[in-house]
């Protein structure tokens, strides 16, 4: 089982396009301790044919005319991308189904609310229903991927809330919604029955379920959005906390690092990282920190094979 990192930076990516902070200055001047990367998603395969995305990007098309495994092949139009898997219906998740259309088969796996937001938006019906299936997947509920022909990929999917809010553009006016666990923040557990992996790109709060949920596994790609909670006040740049966004930080008692402490993960995987967050740069005190704690932090282009 082969991971392609297609992107590791939250929505905007970094540098982001209306950013001048110090950190996206140097990504735009070329610093080498400050790579750029894309808004975040993976690709996967079993068997090195069919491939799987784990969510779809608005820079999904860059991302596939950067990674050789995820162009065509075959005849004058073709893909290896046999699906997509989505955790959730935020823009930065679901936007680089646009970049699929040109009546390609592939299957679109969420949950019954993901799958909600495309049909309330009618401009997702270029993804012609008559070649793009939309299979709706209950939490909890063992997924095996298989291709547009009907061929096992040897990939299995199971679907899982963790604790969050529901993206920012589907808020109520006025309304501060808490933290809660459904189908509107989801973590994707992946495996070809030998190896297991989970893909968690956002999380407000770690839990005693999911850290045990956790435990063992080979690989665990997630949420390194900010570095602390209060990290985009602090610099200008916003006005809300990173939990009021739905994620955890990576430092403090509550924090990520603190939380993993007790989960033993062979890997463990920063990804969906925002432009602020200083883990981005490669000389920084606190890449040394997050490597220190056994934490690897994800870039573009990035492989894992488990």
């Amino acid at each position: 089982m082969l991971t392609i990192v297609l992107g590791a930076a939250a929505g905007g990516g970094f540098p982001q396009w209306n950013s001048n902070a110090p950190g996206c200055r140097r990504a735009r001047r070329g610093d080498p301790v400050a790579k750029p990367r894309t808004q975040a998603g993976l690709a996967v395969t079993g068997d090195g044919e069919a491939w799987f995305l784990l969510n779809a990007s608005p820079d999904l098309r860059q991302q596939i005319e950067s990674t050789p495994q995820l162009q065509p092949r075959h005849g004058l139009r073709s893909s290896p991308i046999a699906g997509v898997v989505l955790t959730g219906g935020d823009v930065d998740a679901i936007t680089g189904l646009l970049t699929l259309r040109e009546r390609q088969p592939f299957t679109i796996y969420a949950t019954s609310r993901a799958h909600g937001v495309l049909d309330d938006n009618p401009i997702f019906e270029v993804l012609a229903r008559d070649v793009v299936h939309r299979q709706v997947v209950r939490l909890e509920e063992p997924v095996g991927l298989e291709t547009p022909e009907g061929r096992a990929s040897g990939l299995t999917i199971t679907l899982f809330a963790v604790p969050g809010k529901v993206p920012l553009y589907l808020e109520n006016p006025g309304e501060t919604p808490g933290i809660t666990e459904g189908e509107h923040t989801i973590g994707v557990a992946l495996t070809d029955g030998h190896k297991r992996f989970f893909f968690i790109p956002g999380c407000a709060e770690m839990t005693p379920a999911l850290a045990e949920r956790l435990q063992g596994a080979d690989a665990v790609f997630f949420d390194g959005t900010l570095w602390a909670d209060d990290e985009m006040i602090r610099a200008g740049l916003g006005q809300k906390t990173g939990r009021r966004m739905g994620h955890m930080s990576l430092s403090g008692p509550n924090g990520t690092l603190a939380a993993f402490r007790s989960i033993d993960a062979r890997r463990k995987i920063l990804i969906h990282i925002n432009n602020s967050n200083p883990v981005l740069l490669d000389d920084g005190p606190e890449r040394a920190i997050v490597e220190k704690a056994g934490w690897e932090v994800a870039f573009d282009g990035m492989e894992v094979a488990l």
